[in-house]
């Protein structure tokens, strides 16, 4: 698949597989500017970059697991959606659940982007189906 890239900013990096598109579903997302993450405070992060997603398809945008698990460092929005319409620059937010601030400096990886497809739907209103959860929610299939 070939998608439509713009760089915005001239230190923008185009996402890149870590190990290839054989190996890895998500593609790194690198910050084009300097920010501090306070503890608490959502940021958002430039990424110096905008695509045109094709029409059926989404971009997901994904915490980083190593920034997770040694900086507490998340996406609270995760996984956030770049739309087909959307043509902006993709910022992303990032939020530091640790207790220091944390250094982001330009052309660190912050966060993947994995492709996906999505299917349109019309709402059909019915009666629904019985089946054996029913209404069941939150536990309700055990512990």
């Amino acid at each position: 698949m070939r998608i439509r890239i713009t760089k915005l900013h001239p230190a923008a990096a185009l996402p890149a597989y870590a190990h290839g598109p054989a190996e890895d579903a998500g593609m790194d997302l690198r910050a084009v500017e300097d920010a501090t993450l306070e503890p608490g405070a959502p940021r958002t992060v430039p990424t110096g970059l905008a695509i045109e997603v094709p029409p059926g398809y989404e971009a997901q945008i994904r915490p980083r697991s190593g920034l997770a698990l040694k900086h507490a460092i998340t996406l609270p929005n995760a996984p956030a959606t770049i739309d087909p319409g959307y043509r902006g620059e993709i910022k992303v937010i990032l939020l530091n659940l640790g207790r220091e601030p944390y250094q982001v400096r330009a052309g660190d990886r912050i966060a993947q982007m994995v492709i996906a497809r999505y299917e349109a739907v019309e709402w059909e209103e019915a009666e629904l189906n019985a089946t054996r959860r029913g209404a069941g929610g939150f536990g309700s299939s055990g512990r």
